[in-house]
């Protein structure tokens, strides 16, 4: 019996394992094949490899659309309602499927710098008239005092090369010895740094970034860590085995 043949189009969502289109209205009077053919303008899925399902509001489970005969079987043979969703399955290899994700063998257009810098109307622009940045006049001055800033904590943790330290304070303790006291250029932001080497292996390095070599560690012995966070001090090597009883 026909559901919906007599009645207006119908508007539904359209889902696809690819995308999720927007709303549509199909015709109670299409047929199955027609709408299909349609769908593949939506979905870029062929009809021939299209599996359809309805899921109503409330309903226990998907509706399969499908036939024998889908020439003669039509929108209206089926219980779609208003903002149903229809979901087109693609039943083709995965290796035989276009791949709308990987974008890198897209070109990419990339404007020139200087072409870049010449215009009026974008966010580099607005920055240079505004001064902000590393257009700030002031900025060296701000620099230098952030890194004297340091240079003062430094000075009064008594932070130096060779000194026992601790990171983190009493809750996370982790220990080691102080190698490096410097700027790292290949660390973003300016300022100063402490090259640790700890005592277990929870850092990041071995005492280099980005190839540079600013002092010799075991991997993952070695950390950088701003000079606000380092406590200078008579911070033994832990023994996790000390506090255990004898057997």
């Amino acid at each position: 019996m026909s559901i919906l043949r007599a009645a207006s189009d119908v508007v539904v969502r359209v889902s696809s394992d690819n995308s999720l289109a927007p709303e549509r209205r199909i015709s109670p009077s299409w047929s199955i094949a027609q709408l299909k053919s349609k769908l593949e303008l939506m979905t870029g899925v062929p009809p021939s490899f299209q599996r359809l399902t309805l899921r109503l509001p409330h309903s226990s489970g998907p509706i399969a659309i499908e036939g024998v005969d889908e020439e003669s079987l039509h929108v209206a043979d089926f219980p779609f309602q208003p903002y149903a969703e229809l979901h087109v399955a693609d039943t083709r290899p995965l290796s035989a499927r276009p791949n709308f994700v990987d974008v890198s063998a897209i070109e990419k257009y990339t404007m020139p710098g200087e072409q870049y810098e010449g215009l009026q109307d974008t966010v580099l622009a607005w920055k240079k008239r505004q001064q902000l940045g590393r257009f700030d006049p002031n900025k060296p001055d701000l620099i230098q005092l952030k890194v004297q800033k340091m240079q003062d904590e430094i000075d009064s943790r008594g932070i130096a090369v060779g000194r026992r330290c601790r990171v983190g304070g009493a809750e996370l303790d982790r220990r080691g010895t102080v190698r490096y006291v410097g700027p790292v250029q290949e660390i973003p932001g300016e300022g100063l740094w402490v090259g640790i080497e700890n005592d277990e292996p929870v850092g990041k390095n071995d005492g280099s970034v980005s190839g540079k070599q600013y002092f010799t560690c075991k991997p993952k012995h070695g950390s950088f860590i701003r000079p606000d966070r380092v406590d200078i001090g008579d911070y033994p090597v832990l023994n996790d085995l000390e506090d255990m009883e004898e057997i």
